[in-house]
Parts: structure tokens; C-alpha cells; sequence
């Protein structure tokens, strides 16, 4: 019998892509996604789209008794860092009350969740690289406060139901369908700019580095967690700084656009790495994309999708 999954944020950028693995291996899908960020586009028509905010407690628990799902999978988010520095009370109430709401759900069913939060926003500055789960969060922006009390919801309604319940700390992910609008998606924000032959803002003055991860590779991995209980570090190890980031696009689009070198905001890293021994020994994970080639192969795919979209 098919199993029925529930993937909130489903019609997101990663969570569309979980949606489409989901399906190609043989279960049924319910999509939970109120597209504030998403798009009803990128949801198959094989799956079901329901549309709503999970702070709507009662909206989403009904969902969830007539879905009855197996599994499910928490992508919904608001996960902007300036955005939850403008407005710190609507990311928590996302991030924190939803992610209860959702978390409670599942665990009335009996339903494992992988759920979805940061590993760089969560660990701040001043951690080693790369960074272990077991480092103590010190984060500097809501966002990342926000998620780390999302985890002690997760852990802890996992810890007293005996409901195998997986956090997945995700490094930087990017690739096909990632939105060059915002400021989250920084390879979708570049490949935009060289696509059209505009300079982007580079903040940080190309200095900062982060764990970029191929979303093929996440998808993966929150797949791998989806019945283990624990916290699992799902990135690649590598530390890419912006302008290498940059350089790689830059050739893949054959172009000589400069960016604007500007400071960075307040709440943005400068280094951020994960260790994934722990997930790689727990789960057998890990990422098979290197960085350059995924980053090649994504600025080719993000190109036919700026292209039909005009």
C-alpha cells in the first residue's frame, strides 16, 4: 500500500523537490503550504494542495486526521533574517507556534517528522569549523532563536511520546526553483543578476563563507532521517567563501559583471561549516554533489526557468 506523507511548505523550493521524490517513489502526498513563498506551480498535480498557515491550529489539525499520514515532513517556515529582525513576532509565530502545531499533530498519530532547521543561523560566529550538532547554539538573529526553540519542540515531544522525531540542521541549499527574490537564496539572486547582465550587492565584501548544499543532496537526507530520532547536520563540509561562489556563476554564465561590494547586515555570518560525521555514521548520508559542478548545473537550470518565466 502507498504510504501517505504530509509535506508542509511543500510548493517551497526545497519542499517541491522533496514532493517530487516522494511521489516518483510511490507514496501519496498532501501539501501544506500557505505560498506566502511558495507557488502552487511548483506542487505536481499527483499531489494534494492544501492551502493554509500552520499557525491555524485547528485548520491544520483537521488536515491531519483526514490525511492520517505515516510520516511527515515540517519545511514550513519563515526564513528570512532580516525579515525576522523587521518583525521577530511574525517569525516566531511561524517558526515556533507552528512548528508545535505541527509537531503535536504528527505525534497524536504517531507520525515521524523530519523537520527543517538551520545549521549556520543556529551555531553563530564564534563556533568551530566545521561545526558538530552537540556545539551549543549562540545564534544572532530571530531566525535563528526562532529555530533552535522549534528543535526543543521537536526533541522534546519526541523524548516523552517515544515518536522518533529528526531535526536536520541544513547548511546553505540551493538549486533549480530557488527564488532570486529575497535575500535567502544568494545562488538564485547571482545567477539572476549575471543572467541579465546587472551587478548584484555583495555583502560582506565577498568575505563570508558558507556550507553551500546541492538540494537533491537535502532531500536525501531528510528521506534518511525520517524515522530516526535525533539532530543531523546535513550539509557538505566544504567552506565556500562569496566571491568563489560568485566566480564559479560568473564563468558558468560566461560573463564579466562585477558585483558591488557593500558591509554586511545585521544578523548575517561571517563563516559558517558543518561537521556531517554524526549524520554520515547515524543515517549513511552524504552529499554527492560538489559544489562547482552543482553550481554549474544549477545557473544552466535556473536560466530556462528566468526565461520562461517571461
Amino acid at each position: 500500500m502507498p504510504q501517505h506523507t504530509i509535506v508542509t511548505g511543500g510548493a517551497g523550493f526545497i519542499g517541491s523537490h522533496l514532493v517530487d521524490a516522494l511521489l516518483a517513489a510511490g507514496h501519496e502526498v498532501t501539501v501544506i503550504d500557505d505560498l506566502s513563498s511558495g507557488s502552487a506551480a511548483n506542487v505536481p498535480a499527483a499531489a494534494s494542495l492544501r492551502e493554509l498557515d500552520i499557525v491555524d491550529r485547528e485548520s491544520l489539525e483537521q488536515v491531519f486526521e483526514q490525511v492520517r499520514p505515516s510520516a511527515v515532513y515540517h519545511l514550513a517556515a519563515q526564513a528570512s533574517v532580516t525579515a525576522s529582525v523587521a518583525d521577530p513576532g511574525r517569525d516566531c509565530a511561524v517558526n515556533v507556534l507552528g512548528t508545535l502545531n505541527v509537531v503535536e499533530a504528527a505525534t497524536k498519530l504517531g507520525a515521524p517528522l523530519s523537520f527543517t532547521s538551520t545549521g549556520g543561523a543556529l551555531y553563530g560566529d564564534d563556533a568551530p569549523l566545521p561545526t558538530p550538532e552537540e556545539r551549543i547554539p549562540a545564534p544572532l538573529a530571530p531566525y535563528g532563536a526562532s529555530k533552535w526553540a522549534a528543535e526543543a519542540y521537536v526533541k522534546t515531544w519526541s523524548l516523552f511520546s517515544g515518536v522518533p522525531h529528526a531535526v536536520c540542521r541544513l547548511g546553505n541549499v540551493y538549486g533549480p526553483r530557488q527564488s532570486p527574490h529575497g535575500e535567502a537564496g544568494v545562488v538564485a539572486i547571482f545567477s539572476e543578476h549575471l543572467h541579465n547582465g546587472k551587478p548584484p550587492k555583495m555583502f560582506g565584501h565577498g568575505a563570508p563563507t558558507r556550507d553551500y548544499v546541492y538540494v537533491g543532496d537535502v532531500v536525501g537526507a531528510l528521506i534518511a532521517a525520517n524515522g530516526s530520532a535525533g539532530t543531523f547536520n546535513v550539509a557538505t563540509g566544504v567552506e565556500t567563501d562569496v566571491l568563489s561562489l560568485w566566480n564559479v556563476l560568473k564563468a558558468a554564465a560566461g560573463s564579466d559583471v562585477e558585483p558591488l561590494l557593500a558591509d554586511l547586515r545585521p544578523g548575517e555570518l561571517k563563516r559558517s561549516c558543518l561537521d556531517t560525521s554524526h549524520t554520515q555514521r547515524e543515517l549513511g548520508w552524504r552529499a554527492q554533489v560538489p559544489v562547482e559542478e552543482g553550481l554549474r548545473s544549477t545557473y544552466a537550470a535556473l536560466v530556462e526557468e528566468f526565461k520562461a518565466s517571461r
